[in-house]
């Protein structure tokens, strides 16, 4: 009995955090999107078919040290569902740094799910949301998850 109802709130916890549109496509309007650049060596892709924003016009940021947002990452529950290598339950974070390029709009784009949390751009299993991280913290963090990709 515990069996079938822990299923059973199992399945109406995801169905209820499911929906039907794309954090990820509300975060980045279509005029927002440069459509010539997609990173082929991504396996994950938004559900919607939207392609990956790029700003070729910001410089790379990637040369900075961002051990501040590598310990803020040690500090929190982050690590309980990413990795910084291995796809745990979301996913790693050299994957995240390959999906997006290390500018200053999707900084805050991910400083802002890491807040607010969300489901849809790596699957339907929602992101925890983080409001006790300071702007500033989670800006840090997407830096240091930023500046992994190879």
């Amino acid at each position: 009995m515990k069996k079938v109802l822990l299923t059973f709130s199992c399945g109406a916890f995801l169905f209820a955090c499911s929906n039907s549109s794309s954090e990820y496509a509300e975060h980045y309007e279509s005029k927002d999107r440069d459509t010539t650049a997609a990173i082929t060596t991504n396996t994950a892709t938004p559900t919607d078919g939207t392609e990956i924003a790029t700003d070729t016009t910001t410089p790379a940021l990637a040369d900075g040290n961002y051990e501040k947002g590598g310990k803020l990452i040690a500090q929190s529950d982050c690590m309980a569902c990413h990795q910084e290598k291995t796809k745990v339950v979301g996913p790693a974070y050299v994957d995240v740094a390959k999906k997006y390029e290390f500018n200053d709009k999707n900084v805050d784009y991910l400083a802002g799910k890491i807040i607010q949390g969300g489901a849809g751009v790596w699957g339907q299993v929602p992101m925890s949301p983080h409001p006790n991280v300071s702007k500033a913290d989670a800006s840090e963090m997407a830096k240091y998850i930023l500046s992994l990709r190879k």
